[in-house]
């Protein structure tokens, strides 16, 4: 039986643009920098703001792929250790978000979890978001956030900072 969340029937967005913001991010927690270089920043800001509805959402849903994806490496890595994705992933997410107050708000928390819990059990986050509505401006950074945080859980257990970024890469380039 197959769900309303099954990950084929998900858009997968636009998973490059969706990649370069978070990885403006990751380059940004690596140099210790609280803010993205001002000129990275501008041209995000410039090319969001171009961006119609339809535009946006496709950003959005490539967030999610991305989240799918990464939730994808972290089960198959976990599992040949015998560890559960979600207990292992879930916890330190939600605590570092609630690090975050200034830009997470209590109330999104849970919803970001739901995302990665989706995922983390093979579901399409963007699918199973699309249940409660659309998204709201409430949720924009914290989904941000959920990207970013797991693409380094990545490349802290691989050791090696760019991993989460390249491991997509070069998907995409496999799928293009």
């Amino acid at each position: 039986m197959s769900s309303s969340c099954d990950p084929a029937l998900a858009p997968a967005g636009d998973v490059v643009t969706a990649l370069l913001m978070i990885d403006s991010r990751l380059k940004c927690l690596h140099e210790r920098k609280a803010e993205i270089d001002p000129e990275q920043q501008k041209m995000i800001e410039e090319f969001t703001a171009s961006l119609d509805r339809k535009g946006a959402n496709a950003v959005l849903d490539g967030a999610c792929t991305l989240i799918f994806m990464y939730m994808t490496w972290l089960r198959s890595a976990y599992e040949r250790h015998d560890k559960d994705v979600i207990e292992n992933v879930v916890p330190p997410l939600v605590a570092t978000m609630r690090m975050m107050p200034a830009s997470i708000s209590p109330e999104v928390i849970p919803t970001m979890a739901g995302l990665v819990i989706a995922a983390g059990t093979e579901l399409s986050p963007n699918l199973w978001r699309k249940q409660y509505g659309d998204w709201t401006e409430a949720e924009m950074t914290p989904l941000e956030a959920t990207a970013t945080l797991l693409a380094e859980h990545i490349n802290g257990l691989t050791g090696d900072p760019d991993f989460a970024t390249r491991m997509i890469s070069d998907a995409l380039a496999a799928a293009g």
